[in-house]
């Protein structure tokens, strides 16, 4: 398992890795590639193709362990890796069973904004800004950071899902000091990789056993909603937690649904 977008396995994806082997289940939490404790220079960079990968290494080292049944691997994938799960997913037979937390869907919302609202001229705009951030870091040797980071404090002014984030990476409720969100942000040029590769296009191949897990009152609840229209198969579920926001599913335990999850992966995997 692993996520959110931006943090490290002592966070969310730790919570959920050490829950569900209180519950009987063989777990392992891992940081993505070129961020925490995981290897990879330049470090704070994303990239549909490799975080994928990344999931697809875990069971690799899975399966070498004398411990696990390598018929019986599933994956848990929060926030942004919920949908790196299911690209996953869609690769790797090897996964029997994915469930994806809170997901965003990072190809869609780099290259259309939340909500769709970017148009076509909004893209090619950011391909020219973050393409000429390219050549100056280049020309710099040296790779810049990106200005969406999270900032010190709030104004007050921020969207709600940017204090619940901040609630959660800068104070002691989630702060950890490998964490990207907590301590600064992504490269600003890792976006680019994510616009002209769609994660979900082959969501609907997917075979195996998915659960989606959303909150009500997150902002980003469409992604799971619409990645839920894309599967087929009488083997994939949508659930909606009464009241929770994005955030909450990261840590809040009383909440998350972990009875839910144990049941859908024993019956599945």
């Amino acid at each position: 398992m692993s996520g959110p977008f931006g943090a490290v396995k002592e966070q969310a994806s730790g919570l959920y890795a050490q829950t569900m082997a209180e519950r009987g289940f063989l777990t392992l939490a891992f940081d993505p590639s070129y961020t925490g404790e995981s290897s990879g220079e330049p470090r704070h960079v994303a990239s549909p193709d490799i975080n994928t990968e990344d999931f697809s290494a875990a069971v690799d080292f899975l399966t070498t362990l004398d411990a696990v049944d390598a018929e019986r691997i599933g994956i848990i994938g929060i926030c942004v890796f919920g949908g790196m799960g299911l690209n996953t997913a869609a690769m790797d037979t090897r996964i029997k069973a994915t469930v994806a937390v809170t997901m965003y869907d990072m190809s869609r919302v780099t290259a259309n904004g939340y909500f769709d609202a970017m148009d076509v001229e909004a893209r090619y705009a950011l391909r020219q800004q973050l393409n000429a951030q390219r050549t100056r870091d280049a020309r710099s040797g040296s790779i810049a950071p990106s200005a969406a980071g999270l900032p010190e404090a709030l104004t007050g002014d921020e969207p709600q899902f940017v204090k619940d984030y901040f609630d959660y990476y800068k104070t002691r409720r989630g702060f950890h000091p490998r964490s990207i969100n907590s301590n600064g942000a992504w490269n600003a040029t890792s976006a680019l990789s994510f616009l002209n590769m769609p994660l979900l296009a082959y969501a609907g191949e997917i075979r195996s056993a998915v659960l989606l897990v959303h909150g009500e009152k997150a902002h980003s609840r469409y992604f799971s909603e619409d990645a839920f229209k894309k599967l087929s198969g009488n083997n994939k579920e949508l659930m909606i937690v009464p009241r929770a926001s994005h955030t909450d599913l990261y840590d809040r335990v009383d909440i998350i649904p972990f009875d839910r999850i144990e049941v859908f992966f024993k019956a599945n995997l």
